[in-house]
């Protein structure tokens, strides 16, 4: 196996690295009360997750 016989610019390293971002979460909407919730997730506003009450929500 050969070793590299140019070192790698900056420029050409980061061209590399462009796709490597973190990416914004992307929630969709709760199907009971129609909060913004993350999906596979239990509802922060109302405690349910796919139709069935799991959390006790005190205000």
């Amino acid at each position: 196996m050969q070793a590299p016989k140019r070192r790698t610019s900056k420029s050409k390293r980061n061209k590399r690295r462009a796709h490597d971002a973190l990416q914004a979460a992307n929630p969709g909407s709760c199907p009971q009360c129609g909060e913004p919730a993350m999906p596979h997730r239990v509802c922060r506003h109302c405690g349910t997750y796919r139709g069935r009450q799991l959390a006790e929500i005190t205000e």
